[in-house]
């Protein structure tokens, strides 16, 4: 009995200890191409859905490689898409400037308009859903605080939260529009990472909020928070830069430990500088990150403390499907990834 107890436990530590290998390179595929700015993915079972410019959202079947594609005007006009999301029943796609349109699944087969936003200084940047009911997103500073709308009816009404459910705001603090992940959530928590530096907390799925400052560079317009990611509750890492000095990797990267509460500084001055998009590796124990911009693909296999680049190629976002193949999207394509 002794013995067997010793065993159980010899296999379950090594079972906790067991994580991905590190990466040494990555195989780029290109499986959609078109002359589109893509910057919001979302896997979505064996598909992958996606928004872009020129009004074009639509999925691409990973199994088969078959591409469906859409055009959604709005009278006139077409939108810009940059960011999406889904539940398990429907998938959703808001576009950026007055008016701010967001749409989700119709029962008809056509995308339903259930939110819109006019007014100056509208400008929408990230969503997400917490679970199939609870779901946000946000925009750039209106009357004095972020635009944050939330629905807890699966997507069929949003409404936007006044400014006195919030903390208060930075003159010109916002969001940028470039990947589609500076929104992360785990359970009923919320991060938002902001242009000004800023974490905004919830612990309620919106109800309440806290705001935390990191020590990320935003002393210009295009400085400040481009991407977070959480691992788990206590874990986050983010990143940002500045895309018009593109090298520069001064206070670019942080690194949090409490969920995010506080921030440190990691591999700053070094390598990678600006980047769009970060998220975590699964089944990395933490450790893995890849990070990714029009500067190329950048992994790290320690949190972040050191980095190196697996590729020039350019791209604006990243979505891992299991521990080592990934989607990525940019200018005119999307891309599988294969780490290995």
């Amino acid at each position: 009995m002794r013995y067997t107890f010793l065993l159980f436990v010899l296999l379950l530590s090594c079972t906790e200890s067991v994580s991905t290998a590190p990466f040494n390179s990555v195989k780029i595929e290109a499986i959609y191409t078109d002359s589109l700015s893509i910057r919001a993915i979302e896997l979505m079972g064996n598909s992958l859905a996606f928004a872009a410019n020129k009004g074009t959202f639509g999925t691409v079947d990973l199994a088969s490689g078959k591409v469906r594609a859409n055009v959604e005007k709005y009278h006139t006009s077409v939108p810009a898409f940059r960011a999406v999301a889904h539940t398990s029943t429907d998938f959703f796609m808001l576009s950026i400037e007055s008016p701010a349109l967001l749409y989700k699944t119709g029962d008809k087969g056509r995308m339903e308009l259930v939110y819109k936003e006019e007014g100056e200084g509208v400008f929408y940047d990230a969503m997400t859903f917490l679970n199939d009911k609870d779901g946000i997103a946000i925009g750039d500073s209106v009357d004095g605080c972020l635009s944050i709308i939330i629905t807890s009816d699966g997507g069929k009404s949003w409404s936007k939260l006044p400014c006195s459910q919030l903390p208060e705001g930075i003159e010109g603090e916002g969001a940028f529009a470039a990947s589609n992940t500076n929104i992360k959530t785990i359970g009923n928590s919320i991060w938002i990472a902001t242009t000004a530096g800023r974490i905004l907390f919830s612990s309620d799925k919106g109800k309440t909020w806290k705001a935390y400052q990191t020590p990320i560079q935003n002393t210009e317009p295009t400085e400040g928070i481009y991407s977070i990611d959480f691992y788990d509750e206590n874990l986050g890492f983010a990143i940002g830069g500045d895309y018009t000095n593109p090298d520069s990797s001064k206070a670019n990267k942080a690194i949090t430990k409490d969920g995010g509460k506080t921030w440190n500084l990691i591999a700053d001055g070094k390598a990678p500088g600006y980047k769009s998009c970060v998220q975590f590796v699964p089944a990395s124990n933490g450790k893995g990150l890849v990070a990714v911009g029009f500067t190329g693909i950048s992994y790290s296999s320690d949190m972040g403390a050191s980095w190196k680049e697996l590729s020039k190629e350019s791209f604006y976002t990243l979505r891992f499907q299991n521990d080592s193949v990934a989607y990525a999207a940019g200018k005119n394509r999307i891309s599988k990834l294969t780490f290995k």
